[in-house]
């Protein structure tokens, strides 16, 4: 018993500095903005709540951010459900690069993707050069966008698991006399529902809350929650409205984050799986062959061809293709410019911010996973640390933008005045890559063999070398996939950054956007250069992501890991 005091002390001391972090960094921000909001001569109005909700306006944007959501959650599964099969049932060479491939757009950031859709889609794109088609300020742009930038969720998540499905199930119902559809719906997916709801609320959260898309590809007359927060707080500077769009869209996200949780509860104690090395096999037939085609010509229209017009419209200028518009990147504009500096400035500025914003995530996270990753606990501690758990996910369903404001108007007196300093970004930045950096190491921290700590501790080794000796050689390649992901989703945040990030020291995305906002030829060449730079670099971490994640799997299945 006093030993497992100890170790619940010991978990709960790990979790001091991630839970100072999120009250400075995160609640205090957000409670600060709702406040100012909803308060009024010392006394919370809570009438303004339904008041803002019964305007028109308001309504209007609700409705859409709801609808857009469920229409690009059912566009995405139906076009990426194939693909998940695909990658799940079917060996052949280039898999892991086509895994890769329809990877890149979730890592990407929200305004590249935007910017490689106007590319496509908006006035002087490839359609409307093409055959005079023109699809930006539609819902048709921001559906296919979401789905674009989606794909990989549905891919990842539904083909993970049904790679590990025993398909001698479905075969032992064919032979009972069960015709092919038959078998799959009775059989293989029950199995597959509890990754389907899984991969369809992730989609429906990151399209309820999207931001960057909208903002470039929606125009003036569609809205989600997020831009409207936006335009309510930077343009008419009406935090009521603000603050009660907020509460909105944290009580919808919050209650998608709970099915969720369930939802990956049940599929993570409801089956049997086999090792997924046993059940793919080379395609047999034309049947087969064709549905592969459809999915590798899926991929080149949906992923590879904006991504490809997005290069091409920033080598294309009037004098034919060159690298102007990257040479322009070096010069700043004397004529009143966007920027204060050479946009040029913004990639050693988003690649500086974004190393940080990745150490701090890290540091935080990984405390927190560290103390999370022994279940239960006595008592209030162990309700405790389940409920810390669950604010870690919190960020994600909190608007950026909120967050971002908030930090002007809190962090701006001492001992926290921070608005001058140049770490105010990564840490808003950190916010977000600490869920990722939680998510990717507590699978397998849990999966330690707590009988190694004991030894160790039996031996006489402190808590800091047990976790030296231990854990860390046994998680370091979770690590740095971690740190990956944190450096990928920090360098690509916008709806937080756009709102701090000081004019003489933009990031990528902050840059892109205030190009887009400018008109001229130079100022969109600009833009598309500046969105390759950032889409390369991204690319090139996921591509570092998946070579690590491939070691780590071989040296699993060999008994090295």
């Amino acid at each position: 018993m006093r030993a497992l005091r100890t170790g619940t002390a010991a978990r709960l001391a790990l979790l001091a500095l991630p839970t100072v972090f999120f009250a400075v960094f995160f609640a205090y921000p957000v409670a600060a903005i709702v406040g100012r909001g909803l308060r009024s001569g010392g006394t919370w109005q809570f009438g303004r709540i339904t008041e803002v909700l019964g305007r028109d306006d308001i309504a209007g944007v609700l409705w859409f951010t709801t609808w857009q959501a469920l229409a690009s959650t059912a566009l995405t599964l139906l076009i990426a459900l194939p693909g998940a099969y695909v990658t799940a049932r079917y060996a052949f060479p280039g898999k892991k690069l086509l895994r890769a491939v329809v990877t890149v757009p979730f890592v990407l950031p929200t305004v590249v993707v935007g910017t490689a859709f106007l590319a496509l889609l908006g006035r002087g794109g490839l359609l409307d050069e093409t055959w005079g088609i023109r699809l930006d300020t539609t819902v048709w742009a921001i559906l296919i966008a979401h789905v674009f930038f989606n794909y990989a969720v549905v891919v990842r998540t539904v083909g993970g698991l049904w790679a590990q499905l025993d398909p001698r199930q479905e075969e032992a119902a064919r032979v009972l006399g069960a015709g092919r559809f038959t078998a799959w719906r009775t059989v293989t997916l029950p199995a597959l529902a509890p990754s389907v709801a899984s991969a369809a609320l992730m989609v429906f959260l990151f399209t309820f809350t999207s931001f960057g898309i909208v903002q470039i590809l929606g125009g003036p007359g569609f809205a989600t929650l997020e831009v409207e927060v936006y335009r309510q707080t930077a343009h008419l500077l009406d935090l009521r409205t603000a603050a009660v769009l907020t509460l909105v869209q944290f009580a919808a996200v919050g209650a998608v984050l709970a099915v969720h949780a369930r939802t990956v509860r049940k599929r993570e104690t409801a089956l049997r799986l086999v090792d997924p090395r046993h059940t793919a096999h080379r395609p047999r037939g034309a049947r087969q062959w064709a549905l592969l085609g459809g999915v590798l010509t899926t991929v080149a229209l949906l992923v590879l061809l904006p991504l490809g017009v997005l290069v091409e419209r920033s080598l294309a200028t009037p004098r034919g293709y060159n690298l102007d518009y990257y040479r322009a990147l070096g010069r700043l504009d004397e004529s009143g410019g966007a920027f204060l500096v050479p946009p040029v400035h913004a990639v050693v500025n988003s690649l500086q911010y974004a190393l940080a914003a990745t150490a701090i995530a890290v540091v935080i996270g990984g405390l927190a996973a560290a103390a999370l990753a022994r279940r239960g606990g006595p008592g209030g501690a162990g309700r405790l640390l389940r409920g810390f758990d669950a604010l870690l996910m919190l960020p994600l369903g909190v608007s950026a933008v909120t967050v971002g404001f908030g930090f002007l108007i809190t962090l701006d007196e001492p001992p926290l005045d921070l608005r001058a300093s140049w770490i105010l970004v990564p840490l808003a930045q950190a916010l977000v890559g600490v869920p990722f950096v939680v998510r990717t190491m507590l699978p397998v921290l849990r999966a330690v063999d707590g009988r190694l700590r004991e030894a160790a501790a039996v031996l006489g080794a402190s808590p800091l070398r047990v976790w030296r000796e231990v854990d860390l050689p046994l998680v370091r390649r979770a690590l740095l996939i971690a740190a990956g992901f944190a450096f990928a989703v920090s360098l690509g945040e916008f709806g937080a950054t756009v709102f701090i990030a000081r004019p003489d020291e933009p990031t990528l995305p902050v840059a892109v956007a205030r190009l887009l906002g400018r008109p001229g030829e130079l100022n969109y060449g600009q833009a598309m250069a500046l969105s390759t730079i950032l889409m390369v670099v991204c690319a090139v971490a996921l591509l570092s992501l998946e070579r690590i994640r491939s070691r780590t799997t071989t040296t699993a299945a060999t008994g090295e890991f």
